[in-house]
């Protein structure tokens, strides 16, 4: 797999699946089952972010949009714009333009919140006890973002946060645009899939993964969740059962545990 990540990342010689699979001296399915396994996405699915990722680095540092694109390894502007578009939902011209976030904080049953957007979805939600410090985080996460007060649009999905820290009922459902690495998206995708009241511990959810030995990858991608909530970062526990870390805090974390079991439904 190693060898397969290299080959795509330097763009050497065939980069089709059955190309990198003869080079390996393995069959294309074989191949083919562990990307999926290991990663979560195909070779090509793997390729074309990787083309994205340098897309959006060189976007706002070429001469021109065309030179960025070509730069990335796409092989036309068309490809690129049936990619990205599709992909990260604008067009690659659009990235040339600092991005563009809604905030509205306010405070919660877990002290401040902050919730920031982009027009596609929750990008960023925490808790904390000072303002303006976790406005200052926001900003350098988002260094080259511009960033605007947009209580019209995010006060309904701040009120709907808000209300689940009080009365966990239901799962939230909000749409949320967070970006990470390979590894970390799948983490992210196990962890919306904890049940209400429900934990699991940082081995369990490697396991989960087929990834036994990444319990502690699985706490950093924890600690990198930009959603709280959202993500539900705080269903996840230390094997013998205590609290573990908590980006926004031990306690908060204890407090949302013990709500959301309260209200979970009894066994039958």
């Amino acid at each position: 797999m190693l060898h397969a990540c290299r080959r795509v990342e330097r763009g050497e010689g065939d980069l089709s699946l059955d190309g990198i699979a003869r080079s390996l001296g393995v069959s294309a399915h074989a191949l083919h089952r562990q990307f999926a396994a290991r990663l979560g996405i195909s070779s090509k699915s793997y390729r074309q972010a990787l083309r994205l990722h340098c897309l959006v680095r060189r976007v706002g540092r070429e001469r021109s949009t065309l030179d960025a694109t070509l730069a990335a390894g796409f092989e036309s502007t068309a490809a690129a714009y049936a990619t990205a578009g599709g992909a990260l939902g604008v067009p690659p011209g659009r990235l040339r333009r600092p991005l563009d976030i809604g905030c509205w904080m306010g405070l919660s049953d877990l002290g401040w919140m902050l919730l920031a957007a982009t027009e596609r979805g929750i990008c960023w939600l925490a808790f904390g006890d000072d303002p303006a410090a976790m406005r200052h985080a926001l900003r350098e996460a988002f260094p080259k973002a511009r960033f605007r007060d947009d209580q019209a649009r995010l006060y309904d999905w701040f009120d709907q946060v808000r209300e689940f820290v009080l009365l966990p009922q239901t799962a939230l459902e909000l749409p949320v645009d967070v970006q990470g690495t390979a590894f970390q998206a799948r983490v992210w995708r196990a962890l919306r899939r904890l049940p209400l009241g429900a934990t699991a511990s940082y081995g369990q959810i490697a396991r989960r993964l087929g990834e036994p030995g990444a319990a502690r990858a699985v706490g950093a991608a924890c600690a990198n969740n930009p959603v709280a909530l959202l993500i539900p970062c705080h269903r996840v526990v230390a094997s013998d059962g205590r609290i573990g870390g908590y980006r926004w805090g031990a306690e908060r974390k204890a407090l949302l545990l013990s709500r959301e079991r309260s209200a979970r439904p009894p066994k039958t």
